[in-house]
C-alpha cells in the first residue's frame, strides 16, 4: 500500500505535475470535450503567454505511452478532464490524480466537471480528505448552438461598470441561495474582484427595471475553446413566475453567440425542474452530465 501511494505521488503510475511546456498538449486534451472541459480550458488559456503560476493553480497530467490522455486543473476548484472512452484508462488516470491530490491535501472549494471524472475522483479521495458539505451528482450539461427559440428580453444588457454596487448584491443573493453561504469577504475580496472582472470583460448581464432594482442577472462565467458557459442565473424572488428567466436567457444567448462564442453551455441541478424547463424552452439540449462536490 505504501509503495503504491509513493508511486502515485512521484508519477510512476502515469500521473505527473505538468509545466508551461505542456500547455499545448493539455489544451488538445480539453478540445476533445470542449463543453465538459471549459472550466479547465479557461484557466489554461489564461496561462498561455503568461504561466500556470500566474493562472493561480497546478496542472496534473496522465500519460500512457508518452501520450497525454487526461488532465486535472487544481486551483480554487479542481477540474478533472479525461475525455477517453476506455473505462480502464479513465480509472488509471483518476488513480493518478487521486494520488497527487492526497499528496497536496485539500486546497480547493469544490471538484467540478464531467460527472464520471468528478465522482470517480471523489470516491478515491473521500476517505483521505475532510467530508464534503454536499455532493451534487446529477447536473445536466446543456448547450445551444443556434438562435434562441423564444423572443429575447430587449431590456437584458451588459452590466455597466458604475452598476457594480447594485450587481454585487444580486450576485451575493444568487450565490447564497445556490451554495448555502455568503461569498462576501469585504472590499477587494476574491468574490468582489471576480464580479468586478466579469463586468469589466462584458460578461455580466442584467435587467434593471428601476434604479437599483436588478430583476434578472447572469454571467458568462467561463469562456474558452469556442464555448461560453453561463453561470449565476438569478431572478429576484418577488418577480419569479413572470418568465423573466426564459426571455432573459434568450437575450444572453443571443448576445453571447453573436459576440463571444458560437456555442453557449450551462449546467443545472437535475432537481431544478423549473430551470430545466426554462432552458429547454430557450432551445438548450442536454449533451452530458456534470457533478459538483462542495466543501
Amino acid at each position: 500500500m505504501v509503495q503504491r501511494r509513493a508511486a502515485l505521488l512521484d508519477g510512476r503510475a502515469g500521473g505527473r505535475v505538468l509545466g508551461d511546456v505542456d500547455l499545448t498538449a493539455a489544451l488538445a486534451v480539453c478540445a476533445r470535450d470542449a463543453v465538459g472541459s471549459v472550466l479547465a480550458t479557461a484557466r489554461l488559456e489564461q496561462a498561455v503567454g503568461r504561466s500556470l503560476r500566474a493562472a493561480g493553480g497546478t496542472l496534473w497530467g496522465y500519460e500512457e505511452g508518452g501520450e497525454l490522455l487526461g488532465i486535472c486543473y487544481a486551483g480554487a476548484n479542481m477540474v478533472p478532464v479525461v475525455p477517453v472512452d476506455d473505462p480502464h484508462v479513465v480509472s488509471r488516470a483518476l488513480d493518478a490524480f487521486a494520488g497527487l491530490a492526497r499528496g497536496q491535501g485539500r486546497r480547493c472549494s469544490s471538484i467540478v466537471g464531467p460527472a464520471e471524472a468528478v465522482l470517480g475522483l471523489w470516491n478515491r479521495l473521500r476517505y483521505y480528505w475532510p467530508a464534503a458539505r454536499e455532493v451534487r451528482d446529477d447536473q445536466p450539461s446543456m448547450v445551444i448552438e443556434h438562435a434562441p427559440l423564444i423572443t429575447a428580453d430587449a431590456r437584458v444588457r451588459r452590466s455597466l461598470p458604475e452598476e457594480f454596487d447594485i450587481v454585487l448584491p444580486a450576485c451575493v443573493r444568487m450565490f447564497t441561495e445556490e451554495v448555502g453561504y455568503s461569498p462576501v469577504s469585504g472590499p477587494g475580496g476574491p468574490y468582489e474582484t471576480r464580479v468586478h472582472g466579469l463586468i469589466a470583460q462584458g460578461r455580466s448581464f442584467v435587467r434593471v427595471d428601476q434604479p437599483g432594482d436588478v430583476v434578472f442577472k447572469a454571467e458568462l462565467g467561463a469562456v474558452a475553446g469556442g464555448v461560453a458557459q453561463v453561470q449565476g442565473v438569478w431572478v429576484a424572488p418577488d418577480r419569479r413566475g413572470e418568465r423573466l428567466s426564459e426571455a432573459g436567457m434568450a437575450a444572453v444567448v443571443q448576445i453571447a453567440r453573436g459576440e463571444v462564442a458560437p456555442l453557449v453551455s450551462l449546467y443545472v441541478n437535475s432537481y431544478n425542474t423549473r430551470a430545466l424547463a426554462a432552458y429547454r424552452a430557450v432551445g438548450f439540449r442536454q449533451v452530458g452530465t456534470y457533478a459538483t462536490v462542495l466543501f
